[in-house]
């Protein structure tokens, strides 16, 4: 009978995805498309203090539109609103609270105001994430994830193919914002 090493294959799952297809189509990103509005009302990443949104979330120089409850239906996010999302919200929360990570959330994060930047934060973020999937046992993948999750009685290993998930599909919609961008 064939051993199958969770930790792994659930590695391999978006490891696959990120060498493969979501890396390579942020190649190349320019500050430009990093920022660009495809539609009037965009969240999107600012300079301080230039956003209209009801939250301009961060600590640095630039800053992230928010709204608490979102409104219906939600704004159309810009490249930079979403890598700040994949960023903060998908892996930086996660790494921090699951696998020993510096504490960030929306508040407290200096957000890129540079495409390059963005994706250094986002490389580090993923590699973080993947390095404490990669150290996930069995009773660790059975454990419930807990608080501050959603769900916090499902298991870890759930949680791991919640995030990678988002990551897919917010990197989907990523890579259709580049391709509206060039064809624009």
């Amino acid at each position: 009978m064939t051993t199958v090493r969770w930790s792994h294959e659930l590695a391999e799952q978006l490891s696959w995805h990120w060498a493969e297809q979501l890396r390579p189509r942020l190649a190349g990103l320019t500050d430009e498309e990093f920022f660009w509005e495809p539609v009037d009302g965009c969240w999107n990443v600012r300079r301080r203090g230039t956003g209209a949104a009801p939250i301009a979330a961060g600590s640095g120089e630039f800053t992230v539109d928010f709204a608490f409850p979102q409104p219906e239906p939600p704004p159309v996010t810009t490249i930079g609103w979403r890598l700040g999302h994949l960023i903060v919200g998908v892996f930086g929360l996660r790494v921090a609270h699951h696998f020993g990570g510096p504490a960030v959330d929306y508040d407290s994060h200096d957000y890129a105001g540079t495409a390059d930047r963005a994706l250094a934060q986002l490389d580090a973020g993923y590699a973080a994430w993947m390095a404490g999937v990669r150290g996930l046992d069995e009773a660790a993948l059975a454990r419930p994830c807990g608080a501050p999750e959603a769900f916090p009685e499902a298991p870890m290993a759930a949680l791991v193919l919640h995030i990678h998930r988002e990551v897919i599909h917010h990197g989907a919609e990523i890579a259709l914002l580049r391709d509206l961008w060039r064809d624009r």
